[in-house]
């Protein structure tokens, strides 16, 4: 099967001759121009030859849309920040819409344009886009506090912050998928997690904007949300306006992928171990790759929880194809 294809009867739940396979992570050094990290995509897809690829920005250009400054690292790490816009409550009433054309938009999308150009006949291609609660946490930041306090001393100066950055998000969207993105990976960091945002404020400040945004890109291909972080509920997300999940289910407190699959009746992607991938072997993260998705027969995709780490070496990286064909007798 080509790679299209295999995703293709995935979303269709038809049968497929191994599972979908991908990895995606951050060059810290090579994201900071549309060319450089367009190329970094390329270069990693022709080597890896992976069956979906998700074109990975840094994810310092949403806050940088509504005017944080950050400064570009000199080894793979993080980008620091230098300031931010909101520093106090009273700051989330004068955040606007930002048009579609601001630079960091727009270095995003040529991005994918270049990307989808050079490898999109072969390849899904998907965009990631923060959701509106992670973007003013960002702009506010960072993930969770300040931002709860600040949300709770002016929750109506937030919410409309959060309905500007929901129009900006959803125009910036559907620009990606204009540009060629099968679809859109849809992250709201670790707001998902318990342990970092209580259930009653996502309800507040999350949910209805997540959905609004998703609602508005409901006629994509492939779009996927990822829950990130320990100590998620997935259950909350299972009527979400999407057609793949994508969580940690090797956190000890995250459920598996059989147990989601079988309740939400969504298609599911995970099974590769990210975070201790390049210290197993084939033959090891084979078994635990068999391990997660025993009782899945279809409608999942095999790729890490989150992003891998920049310094996975070669051969851990090109391991979860080999693992992905080894599936291919399975049943």
């Amino acid at each position: 099967m080509t790679h299209k294809g295999r995703v293709a009867a995935v979303l269709s739940r038809q049968p497929i001759d191994r599972p979908p396979v991908s990895l995606w992570g951050h060059d810290f050094l090579s994201e900071w121009s549309a060319s450089d990290l367009a190329s970094q995509t390329i270069e990693r897809q022709a080597a890896y030859d992976y069956d979906l690829v998700k074109v990975t920005p840094r994810w310092t250009i949403f806050p940088e849309a509504w005017g944080n400054r950050y400064k570009p690292p000199v080894e793979q790490k993080y980008p620091r920040l230098l300031s931010r816009v909101v520093k106090c409550a009273a700051d989330l009433k004068d955040l606007p819409v930002v048009e579609s054309a601001h630079p960091a938009f727009s270095e995003h999308v040529e991005a994918m344009q270049m990307v989808v150009s050079e490898i999109g006949d072969d390849v899904d291609c998907v965009a990631t886009l923060f959701s509106p609660l992670a973007v003013l946490g960002l702009v506010a930041g960072g993930v969770g506090h300040p931002l709860i306090h600040m949300a709770q001393e002016e929750p109506r100066a937030t919410h409309k912050a959060l309905e500007n950055i929901t129009e900006t998000l959803a125009a910036h969207a559907r620009a990606l998928l204009h540009a060629g993105a099968s679809g859109i990976f849809f992250s709201p960091l670790q707001w998902t997690s318990l342990s970092v945002c209580p259930p009653q404020v996502y309800e507040e400040f999350a949910d209805p904007y997540d959905r609004a945004l998703l609602t508005a890109i409901s006629d994509a291909r492939l779009n996927m949300l990822h829950i990130c972080g320990d100590e998620v509920d997935l259950e909350r997300f299972f009527d979400y306006p999407v057609e793949i999940l994508n969580w940690d289910s090797f956190s000890e407190n995250n459920p598996g992928l059989v147990e989601v699959a079988q309740r939400s009746g969504k298609i599911v992607a995970g099974g590769i171990p990210h975070t201790r991938l390049e210290e197993l072997g084939e033959e090891a993260l084979l078994a635990l790759v068999r391990d997660a998705i025993d009782g899945l027969d279809s409608g999942f995709i095999l790729t890490g929880g989150c992003v891998i780490d920049p310094s996975t070496p070669p051969l851990s990286r090109a391991a979860v194809v080999t693992v992905a064909d080894a599936l291919a007798v399975r049943g």
